[in-house]
């Protein structure tokens, strides 16, 4: 998280939705991935994105480029500004092994994508 970007919390819970980023006149509204999910917007607007997104995406499937450049299925496992954990996909299987991996924060988009639904 850079120190300028200015939190974002959910209205009835307090809960953190993402970051507004300052630029210039205007604001780029940040996911909890560390994404931009709008251009430069009005304060606003990009307050708006960011409700309207709420957190569920963090449920979504996603692809981890592994280290061999293969894609691997994971889902996120945890959230911070410092950093983001994900886990392989078991499709809950209780005798799975419990696989994480843990990228940087912001997450870069090379190495984390959603799954096409």
């Amino acid at each position: 998280m850079k120190t300028d970007w200015i939190e974002h919390r959910r209205g009835v819970d307090g809960e953190l939705l993402g970051w507004m980023q300052p630029i210039d006149d205007g604001f780029v509204a940040i996911d909890l991935l560390g994404w931009p999910r709008t251009e430069v917007v009005d304060w606003l607007v990009g307050e708006e994105t960011l409700d309207a997104l709420g957190i569920g995406y963090l449920a979504d499937a996603y692809e981890l480029r592994l280290e061999n450049g293969d894609w691997l299925r994971v889902r996120v496992a945890e959230v911070t500004p410092e950093r983001i954990r994900v886990k392989k996909d078991d499709w809950g299987a209780i005798d799975a092994p419990q696989i994480y991996y843990t990228v940087p924060f912001p997450v870069p988009a090379d190495a984390l994508r959603p799954l096409p639904q």
